[in-house]
C-alpha cells in the first residue's frame, strides 16, 4: 500500500490515502462501502465500524455507522481515532484469517453485552480493511419473520463484503436522497425471482401500484407492472434502481443481486412508496413553468416599452428629450435582462456576474464612441442573488456605468472602469472605479437624476449604503449590500 501526499484532499481522502497509507483503488473501494453501508447496520441492529490497519502498528477508525433499527452503543464519534492492537483482537485475526469472525460471548467492557463480528474487506483479492458489527444482546427477544429476514440478508451482504463482491462498482442511486431505505419496505426473491418475503410496508406500496392480492409467493413478472428492469438484475447479478408507475401510485424499488461462489442465489429489493413526493415535484415543475414564463413574458413587454420609447425618441425635435428618453430605453433593458436571466432559470436566484457582462456590453455598445475607448474590467464574484436584488443592483450599475462613461473622461482620449464584487457571507460590496477627471465637489449632493436613482435604489430598496469618493486617480463608487 502507498500512500498519496496529493494536496487538496478532503477529510475522508486524508485518513485513507495519508494517515492509513492506502492505494487509491483500495480507498475508492471502502469509500463505496461507506457510501452503502447504512443497509448493512439496518439489516443487522448494530453499530458498524470500519478498521485499516496503519503502518505504526494498530488499527485505525475510518468510518462508523449507527442503525435506524436499533439503540447505537456508541455515542461518540470514533472515526480518526487510533486503536492498539490488543484492542481490537477479532481485527487482527479477520486480517490474519481473511474470514468472518463471530465472537462466542458477549463483551460487556461498555457496559452492556456487545455480540461483536469481524468481517475482511476484500478488494482486488486483498484484505484491505475491517468491518465490525456490534449488537447489543440485552435487547435481544424471540426474533419476528421480519426480524429473521433482516438478519439473514445481513449475513449474506457480510459474506459478500468479505468475498469482495460488496459494494457494487458504477451503481446509480436517486441523487435527491430518496433512495429506498430498510424501514421503508423490504422483500425477498429467490433465484427464479420468486418473491418469498414482503414486509407490510412492501405489500402496501404495491397495493398503491393496484396489486390487490397476495405479493409473496408470485413471481416478480405477475408482481411487478414493469419487472424487466429488475429481472435483468437478477440474470446479470448487477444491482438496479428504477421506478415504477400503476393505478395513480408511485413506487422507487432497488433490486441487490445476492450472490455467493459467484453466482445469483437470489435478490433483496427494498420498495419505497414516493407518489405524494413524485406529485409535489410535478405541481413544483408546472409552478416553476408558470413563473418563468411570467418572467419571459414580463422581459417581452419591457422590451416592447423599450421600443415604443425609441419611436417617440425618434420623432422628437429637442435632443434634451431625446437623450432624456434614451436614458429610459437603457433604464428599461437593464430591468429587462434580469427577467430574461430569470426566465432561464429553474429558481428565483440569478447569476448576477452574467447580468454584470451583460450590462457592460450594453453600454460599450451603445454610448462609447470611437473617439474615446474606454475598457472595462470586471472583477470578482457576485454569485448569485435573489431577484429581489438583483433587479435594482443591475439598474443601479447601469447608472453608474452610464454616469462614468458621461462624464469621467472629458477631454480625456481612452480611459478605463473596473467594476469589482466581494462577495461575503453577508455582505455585497460592489466598486466602481474609474481613472477619469476625478470626482466633482458636487457629486455627493448632485440633483441629477441617474445619481438620485442610484441612491434611492441602494439605500431604500437594497438597504444598502452609497459612498463616491475621490480615488487616487479618477472617481470610486462604493455599494454595500446585505444579503441576509
Amino acid at each position: 500500500m502507498t500512500a498519496d501526499t496529493g494536496s487538496h484532499l478532503g477529510p475522508l481522502d486524508e485518513l485513507l490515502l495519508v494517515r492509513a497509507g492506502l492505494d487509491r483503488h483500495s480507498a475508492a473501494h471502502l469509500q463505496l462501502l461507506l457510501a452503502d453501508w447504512q443497509l448493512l447496520a439496518d439489516l443487522s441492529f448494530a453499530d458498524l465500524l470500519l478498521f485499516v490497519p496503519v503502518r505504526e502498528g494498530g488499527y485505525l477508525c475510518v468510518g462508523q455507522m449507527r442503525p435506524y433499527t436499533a439503540q447505537t452503543i456508541y455515542l461518540e464519534d470514533l472515526v480518526g481515532q487510533e486503536f492498539p492492537v490488543t484492542d481490537r483482537p477479532m481485527v487482527g485475526r479477520a486480517l490474519a484469517e481473511e474470514r468472518i469472525i463471530r465472537d462466542a460471548d458477549p463483551d460487556w467492557s461498555t457496559g452492556v453485552p456487545v455480540r461483536e463480528e469481524a468481517i475482511p474487506v476484500r478488494c482486488g483479492g486483498e484484505v484491505v480493511a475491517v468491518v465490525t458489527r456490534e449488537a447489543n444482546v440485552s435487547t435481544a427477544r424471540l426474533p419476528s419473520a421480519l426480524e429473521l429476514t433482516y438478519l439473514q440478508s445481513a449475513a449474506e451482504l457480510a459474506q459478500m463484503i468479505a468475498d469482495g463482491t460488496f459494494p457494487f462498482g458504477g451503481e446509480v442511486l436517486d441523487e435527491r436522497g430518496l433512495s429506498p431505505r430498510v424501514g421503508d419496505g423490504i422483500a425477498r426473491v429467490d433465484v427464479d425471482s420468486k418473491l418469498t418475503y414482503a414486509s407490510p410496508n412492501a405489500v402496501s406500496a404495491y397495493r398503491r401500484l393496484g396489486r390487490m392480492g397476495l405479493v409473496v409467493g408470485q413471481r416478480l413478472a405477475d408482481a411487478d407492472p414493469r419487472p424487466e428492469e429488475l429481472l435483468d438484475a437478477l440474470s446479470t447479478g448487477e444491482p438496479v434502481e428504477s421506478e415504477v408507475e400503476g393505478e395513480g401510485g408511485v413506487v422507487l424499488r432497488r433490486l441487490i443481486p445476492l450472490l455467493a461462489e459467484g453466482r445469483t442465489t437470489g435478490g433483496l429489493m427494498l420498495v419505497k412508496e414516493v407518489t405524494e413526493i413524485r406529485r409535489t415535484e410535478r405541481a413544483l415543475r408546472i409552478k416553476d413553468a408558470a413563473i418563468r414564463e411570467i418572467h419571459h413574458r414580463v422581459k417581452n413587454n419591457l422590451q416592447t416599452v423599450a421600443s415604443l420609447l425609441r419611436l417617440q425618441g425618434r420623432r422628437l425635435q429637442s435632443e434634451e428629450a431625446r437623450e432624456a428618453l434614451t436614458e429610459s430605453v437603457r433604464r428599461v433593458a437593464s430591468i429587462a435582462l434580469v427577467h430574461e436571466t430569470l426566465s432561464q432559470e429553474a429558481n428565483q436566484r440569478v447569476p448576477f456576474d452574467r447580468i454584470a457582462q451583460r450590462v457592460v456590453d450594453m453600454l460599450a455598445e451603445g454610448i462609447v464612441g470611437p473617439d474615446t475607448p474606454i475598457e472595462f474590467d470586471l472583477q470578482g464574484e457576485a454569485g448569485e442573488l435573489p431577484a429581489e436584488v438583483a433587479t435594482p443592483l443591475a439598474l443601479v450599475l447601469s447608472e453608474l456605468l452610464q454616469n462614468t462613461v458621461e462624464h469621467a473622461f472629458v477631454g480625456r482620449d481612452r480611459g478605463s472602469v473596473d467594476v469589482r464584487f466581494d462577495r461575503g457571507s453577508t455582505l455585497l460590496r460592489v466598486t466602481v472605479a474609474d481613472d477619469g477627471v476625478g470626482m466633482p465637489e458636487t457629486i455627493q449632493s448632485s440633483t441629477s437624476l441617474g445619481l438620485h436613482i442610484v441612491r434611492t435604489l441602494v439605500e431604500s430598496e437594497l438597504s444598502g449604503t452609497f459612498s463616491p469618493q475621490a480615488g487616487a486617480q479618477g472617481t470610486v463608487v462604493e455599494l454595500v449590500i446585505p444579503l441576509a
